[in-house]
């Protein structure tokens, strides 16, 4: 029993180390054939994890799009992190899963998803919640927003000092809203591990030429 514990934890370790870079979050796209499409340019484009998020899908849809990205994600090689949903993480032996603020709670997550898992928390722009979460047993925390986004218009708004101030932590740090090309490098200098993206990856025309020019600024 301790080997499978130890086992798991590092799986765990392992699937937290590779947290970095571009963080590409998926839009609202009932279409799964497209929705594949897009995240397979993404992961082309050198994005190293993919979060599943459709607030507007019923259950089943949502089980077979989450399917869907869990086989690209082995294929690529990158992470799948599934939002606000323990139990779908756990049903398609995706790498983790991300919760906010009213999601049920770090550690009812951790019962469902196992010790091998990451577990992420939103934290907005409360660095309180972030250490509170990490000591809870959170993998990693995300800040933001830190530019006006129009997936979240009224987010609340990050300085970047917290992710400087985040480096105390211990754990990986994601920056997210309103992240582009443009505006991305100062907040991997002030030490975001890996930057959360949407609509300046899924939106563009050239998906994965969008998301090259973001991944490059890790690189």
């Amino acid at each position: 029993m301790r080997k499978v514990a130890t086992d798991r934890q590092e799986r765990r370790r392992d699937r937290v180390r590779r947290l970095s870079g571009l963080y590409a979050v998926t839009p609202d796209l009932a279409d799964t054939e497209t929705l594949v499409a897009r995240v397979e340019a993404a992961a082309f484009g050198g994005a190293k994890a993919i979060q599943y998020r459709n607030k507007t899908a019923d259950a089943a849809l949502r089980r077979r799009q989450a399917e869907a990205l869990a086989a690209v994600a082995k294929t690529h090689g990158m992470l799948l992190v599934i939002n606000d949903d323990p139990a779908l993480c756990e049903a398609v032996d995706a790498d983790g899963v991300h919760v906010g603020r009213d999601d049920g709670g770090i550690e009812a997550a951790r019962r469902i998803v196992g010790e091998d898992r990451i577990l992420g928390v939103s934290c907005y722009d409360d660095f309180a919640l972030a250490q509170a979460a990490v000591a809870a047993g959170a993998d990693y925390v995300a800040f933001g927003s830190f530019f006006p986004s129009s997936v979240k218009p009224n987010a609340r708004r990050a300085d970047v000092s917290l992710l400087r101030r985040a480096a105390t932590l211990g754990v990986p740090v994601v920056a997210i809203g309103g992240i582009d090309a443009t505006n991305v490098r100062p907040l991997v200098r002030a030490g975001a591990a890996a930057a959360a993206v949407i609509s300046a990856v899924f939106d563009a025309n050239d998906v994965n030429g969008a998301a090259r020019a973001i991944a490059a600024a890790f690189e």
